[in-house]
């Protein structure tokens, strides 16, 4: 599902209604690998994405197909967190990996998904960069004023982007924003179609080749304005299928622990699903940061049951800022955050991993 262009450097609250009235309608059509389907048997539906994550450690070595016999499991790739949204919205999926700018979107109005957070894949460190293309005359963020820089519309590189100008002192309406998906904005990059691009692993690093790193989601972290990507699930189906939630948590837990004890092995797990070489997958994975499953329970994610953590405060602080972007009409309150946490059973749950 690639994203068409647009050249607002803001999204109205129409515009977003518009766009997901337009992806819902792309959804029918979209292509799904259903090979070796047992028609017999009831389908978990999991949205993945191809950036270096424990995700796609689960997905390679098909983790949950075995701890999960009785179910069909159906991974449908997608391009951004705006898309994982969307099949929400379209009640196409059950799980899915997505940013935290993202989730803070969909628990606000006009989306108001209806589903919780229930684990952290990955916080966002120099996997997620703005670069700008040699030649440009771009050195800092402040020279893009009037300049053209792609991004993914409602994802958490869009989101640091806004972040990074407003940093810069420099007015979004300045700077012409184009809605590109990371495999588009590497296309316009090489035919010099943009001047900078703020996008995610793999792709980052093919525009590094050419460009020069400006600011990274590690640099903005410290400056108050960290990104995430998280493991969400439909509230609907956590509650259906409580047992289901704690498996899945169970192999995303164990695959935090290959990065960690066996980074050879995550490497080459993480290889095969992008395409790459276990080197190039390495060096992917060390520009994360990955928590450990005993981290996700602490009162600075998730927390536990009962005692929803400060990713909720990370959240709404990320609904402020997109509500002062003009990117979503008002910021919900904290407490709708801390309802979306999923801590059932943390943290034994994942002590039992």
């Amino acid at each position: 599902m690639t994203s068409q262009l647009r050249r607002s450097p803001l999204r109205t609250v129409a515009a977003l209604v518009a766009a997901v009235t337009a992806v819902l309608l792309a959804l029918v059509g979209c292509s799904v690998d259903k090979s070796g389907a047992d028609s017999g048997k009831p389908t978990i539906r999991l949205a993945y994405q191809s950036f270096p994550s424990g995700d796609l450690i689960v997905k390679n070595n098909r983790w949950l197909e075995e701890a999960l016999p009785d179910y069909n499991i159906k991974w449908t790739k997608f391009d951004s967190g705006a898309d994982v949204n969307t099949a929400f919205v379209a009640k196409q999926i059950d799980f899915g990996a997505i940013g935290s700018s993202p989730v803070a979107r969909g628990l606000s109005q006009p989306l108001n998904i209806p589903y919780q957070v229930a684990f952290v894949l990955d916080v966002a460190g120099d996997n997620e960069a703005l670069v700008a293309r040699n030649g440009t005359g771009i050195n800092t963020v402040a020279d893009l004023k009037g300049k053209r820089v792609a991004t993914a519309f409602a994802s958490t590189a869009h989101y640091s982007l806004l972040a990074a100008l407003e940093q810069a002192g420099v007015k979004p309406a300045d700077v012409d924003i184009i809605d590109l998906q990371p495999q588009a904005s590497l296309a316009a990059w090489q035919r010099g179609d943009v001047d900078a691009v703020y996008t995610w692993l793999p792709t980052l690093d093919e525009l590094r080749k050419d460009g020069k790193t400006l600011i990274t989601s590690r640099q903005l972290a410290t400056d108050g304005k960290p990104t995430l990507d998280l493991g969400v699930v439909a509230t609907d189906f956590a509650n259906a299928h409580p047992d289901v939630v704690d498996t899945w948590r169970k192999v995303q837990a164990r695959a935090l622990t290959v990065i960690h004890d066996d980074p050879q092995a995550a490497a080459e797990a993480i290889a095969a699903q992008l395409g790459t070489t276990p080197e190039d997958a390495a060096n992917q994975l060390k520009q994360g940061t990955y928590l450990t499953p005993a981290e996700l329970a602490t009162p600075t994610w998730l927390g536990t049951e009962g005692n929803p953590g400060n990713l909720a405060e990370n959240l709404h602080s990320a609904a402020v800022f997109l509500a002062g972007q003009q990117q979503i009409p008002s910021a919900p309150p904290l407490s709708t955050f801390q309802a979306a946490l999923y801590t059932k059973g943390l943290p034994g749950v994942l002590e039992q991993s």
